[in-house]
């Protein structure tokens, strides 16, 4: 004890101990905190906005936090002593401004200073998802972000069989799929969550049932109903994501107006014979030029001019490439890593294996995503009268 005792009061003359109240307002200016208490401590608390990284942890996973050696680094623990040993460890690995948090965690609940209750990842967790972890963009803070979004999938068919399957089995925490139809034996060439037991069942009845089996730890919410003007704000908002795998242009252009009405990221892919597109549309991203749906296609075509897969026919693959992407797209999102498609739109052609991506401007005029008064937002369309005139 008289030893540790000794290396402890070497390391206080050495490593600068602060304050957690001037943690905190280091914290609130965008310094980093790091609690670095063990899992079982940090579940019963941790400071809110903090990066948790075990002490065990820390040297190897400090670069994916901390890129440059001169970044004001703050280390908490639980009472202040392991702070101390790890940042001498961080200062010998070459970082100049680390300091320890005098008092840790205890101090800063005492302080009344604003802590939450992390979630966590169970054991089984570990194991579903080892392939995940192992990705520095991934990792465990990205798995239980996906563990903790909501998504909302549009149409239980041909793209959102593949996208439900995907995110479910990326452990997306509640799904909810909605769609009004029921399983014809001419959906089973692409609709790929349905089987020929599924026939005469409601589809979004059949999707809980081959979901929960792949991936029982997650929430499937099945909806099946319509979407429309009176209903979609509602259904809409519990949810962070929504992805549209509809068929028609009327609940297309429906999606659009109500997710920019919300702040709604619209990650939107459609087939057609051998071609596909994919785009995402969040104009209240904030990440430079993100158009709407509208401000690429201000109207519909004429019905006439715009069959449906049922009228054209789709190539039955089609829709799981379209739908892999989306649900990529939509996994990038959650998680929070990588290049989207908002500016974007991704057009694949399977007949000639072309795969193009052009630039899409937002649209200043565009009464929708360019609405700056909510109170003058314009009213849902229906569309189903101006195509048939």
């Amino acid at each position: 004890m008289h030893d540790i005792q000794t290396f402890l009061s070497k390391l206080q003359s050495s490593i600068d101990e602060v304050s957690v109240l001037h943690a905190y307002k280091k914290l609130q200016a965008g310094s980093l905190l790091i609690d670095i208490r063990e899992k079982d401590e940090v579940s019963g608390g941790s400071p809110a906005g903090a990066i948790r990284i075990p002490k065990g942890m820390l040297e190897m996973k400090i670069g994916q936090v901390a890129t440059d050696p001169a970044q004001e680094v703050y280390l908490l623990c639980a009472s202040g002593k392991r702070s101390l040993v790890a940042a001498f460890c961080l200062q010998q690995m070459g970082y100049e401004n680390v300091y320890s948090v005098e008092g840790g965690f205890g101090e800063w609940k005492n302080r009344a200073l604003p802590f939450e209750m992390p979630r966590t990842l169970k054991e089984a967790d570990y194991e579903r998802y080892k392939r995940h972890l192992l990705i520095p963009e991934l990792g465990e803070a990205g798995q239980i972000k996906l563990l903790s979004s909501r998504v909302l999938v549009v149409g239980a068919g041909g793209i959102g069989s593949p996208v439900a399957l995907y995110l479910a089995a990326a452990g997306i925490g509640t799904i909810g799929l909605i769609d009004d139809d029921i399983v014809d034996r001419s959906n089973l060439q692409r609709q790929i969550l349905h089987t020929e037991q599924s026939v005469g069942s409601p589809k979004v009845d059949s999707a809980k049932q081959r979901l929960s089996a792949l991936n029982p730890a997650i929430r499937i919410v099945p909806i099946q109903t319509r979407l429309d003007a009176d209903n979609i704000e509602t259904i809409l908002q519990d949810y962070d994501l929504v992805l549209d795998g509809t068929d028609n242009f009327t609940t297309r252009y429906l999606i659009n107006d109500a997710c920019v009405k919300l702040g709604k990221p619209n990650v939107h892919g459609s087939v057609f014979r051998f071609e596909g597109q994919v785009s995402t549309f969040w104009p209240a991203s904030g990440k430079g030029n993100a158009p709407c749906y509208r401000c690429v296609y201000p109207t519909p075509p004429p019905a006439e001019l715009a069959p449906s897969c049922a009228e054209a026919g789709v190539l039955g693959v089609l829709p799981g490439l379209v739908g892999v992407i989306c649900a990529t797209e939509a996994i990038k999102i959650l998680a929070g890593f990588g290049n989207l498609l908002t500016g974007k739109l991704l057009c694949i052609n399977a007949a000639t294996w072309s795969f193009d991506t052009y630039e899409i401007d937002q649209e200043p005029s565009c009464p929708y995503c360019g609405c700056t008064d909510p109170a003058h937002y314009p009213p849902y369309a229906h569309f189903e009268q101006s195509c048939s005139m």
